[in-house]
């Protein structure tokens, strides 16, 4: 039996639940997630092992105009996929067929002339009636190899949507070990799952302006505990007061709720060490980016 691969990018606007999606087709946490948008700033290589298959996903910050140095760093690293994948797998969301960021993404998927699924997400917050409407729009856009409605958050439509991929793959040898289902690091996962706290716990310009680091990772050797130290990287005084919170309380809720679910990942109680630290217009400074992983 031949054995099937290809690399697959998730691109789409911000926020139509791209990371929700690998998630859902891994059947576990790699992408972080939350209801503000632009939450994904990195590309997250996920990896799916199927009967005689592999798919490699790669998870892209949603594609939308930009000023600041961040977010252009974030759609140049998105753009950059096209490129680099075999298959395309663009998502929008039924509730937002109209978004202006959908058309120059349209120009840039026709631009590669590789294979490409439309997923219409979110089917569980609107009537299914407006779905024909909008595949008959895109048909005319562009002509997609296939289109899928899916509820990422229910798995609703999830299992067509592998099936019509699959049909894309090329024959050739596995990219990556059965037990690997990432190439992401442990300092890399753990600074990401702090990074969401923030997104959740925190409002306004705040999830926008920190960046989150994690300087140390060490097994303590008959206690059974991982220490971790991580550095909240934010662009103001006041933002880290906000941070740190009264008493302390908005730090510690924050590191409490990382805790939790980094030990839910590691499978071992840990011990979180967070620190904030001021580095003034780090969003807008290229060699600050670049030193905080963007």
């Amino acid at each position: 039996m031949r054995f099937l691969t290809g690399f697959i990018a998730i691109v789409g606007p911000p926020n139509v639940g791209k990371s929700t999606l690998l998630n859902r087709i891994l059947g576990s946490k790699l992408a972080i997630v939350s209801p503000k948008p632009q939450t994904t700033r990195n590309r997250i290589v996920g990896i799916l092992h199927g009967n005689g298959y592999q798919m490699v996903f790669i998870d892209t910050p949603g594609i939308h105009k930009t000023r600041t140095a961040l977010h252009q760093s974030m759609v140049k690293s998105a753009l950059a996929t096209f490129k680099e994948v075999d298959i395309i797998l663009f998502m929008i969301e039924m509730g937002r067929p109209d978004d202006p960021e959908i058309a120059p993404i349209i120009g840039n998927i026709k631009k590669t002339g590789k294979p490409c699924v439309l997923v219409i997400n979110k089917i569980d917050t609107g009537p299914k009636e407006q779905l024909l409407p909008i595949m008959d729009k895109y048909r005319k856009w562009h002509p997609f190899d296939a289109m899928s409605a899916v509820s990422a958050l229910t798995g609703d439509g999830i299992n067509t949507v592998i099936d019509e991929l699959k049909s894309h793959l090329v024959p050739g040898p596995p990219f990556f070990p059965e037990d690997m289902n990432t190439e992401l690091s442990e300092s890399f996962l753990a600074s990401e799952i702090i990074r969401e706290k923030i997104f959740r716990l925190t409002r306004k310009e705040i999830p926008y302006s920190c960046a989150v680091t994690t300087d140390k990772m060490k097994e303590i050797k008959g206690k059974n505990l991982l220490f971790t130290a991580a550095t909240i990287h934010v662009e103001t005084d006041s933002q880290k007061g906000i941070l740190i919170g009264k008493r302390g309380g908005m730090i510690k809720n924050i590191s409490r709720s990382a805790r939790l679910e980094l030990e839910k990942v590691f499978g071992i109680p840990m011990y979180l060490d967070l620190k904030v630290k001021v580095e003034k217009n780090w969003t807008k400074n290229t060699k600050a980016l670049d030193r905080l992983g963007y």
